[in-house]
């Protein structure tokens, strides 16, 4: 995913915070991975190869204040790790979040864009009132490599 980087300087001086280059440098290195889900470690390990003298309390605020401005946004895989990825760079408050598709036998974790669930958020906000601003769908199951379908049907046969 190519960065804007025009456009985060931008977001940062709107909000009256400096430009730096760590900053940026770890907003790329979030950029280099975009169907991945990184943990701060993992951003630290891309971050350091470039910049060594970028340490990782570094990273770790600089997580912070960019999933603050909303670009970068944290999930949970439910692998016992807070991960992040690239947002909506901060053009959409509550706006909603694409879901994941989670292997269970390799772990592979897949990103789905669709937002099914508008009808349902509808439906529920003329019924109780209740108004949705933002959802997380995970769906577990297998990923094609590791059999897909073919899993299900052996089990259901068995």
């Amino acid at each position: 995913m190519a960065l804007d980087e025009e456009k985060i300087k931008g977001i940062l001086k709107e909000k009256g915070l400096k430009v730096t280059r760590q900053r940026l440098v770890v907003l790329n290195a979030l950029a280099s991975k975009p169907d991945s889900h990184l943990t701060a470690e993992e951003i630290y390990d891309l971050v350091k190869t470039d910049s060594p003298e970028i340490g990782l309390a570094t990273v770790y605020r600089t997580i912070q204040l960019f999933m603050e401005l909303h670009l970068i946004d944290r999930i949970n895989l439910d692998d016992g790790f807070v991960r992040y990825e690239i947002g909506d760079m901060g053009t959409k408050k509550n706006s909603h979040h694409h879901h994941h598709l989670i292997c269970l036998s390799c772990g592979r974790v897949l990103s789905v864009e669709d937002d099914l669930l508008d009808e349902l958020e509808a439906e529920i906000a003329r019924t109780t009132g209740f108004k949705v601003t933002d959802h997380e769908v995970k769906l577990y199951g297998y990923c094609k490599e590791c059999g897909g379908n073919l899993i299900e049907k052996n089990k259901t046969s068995e």
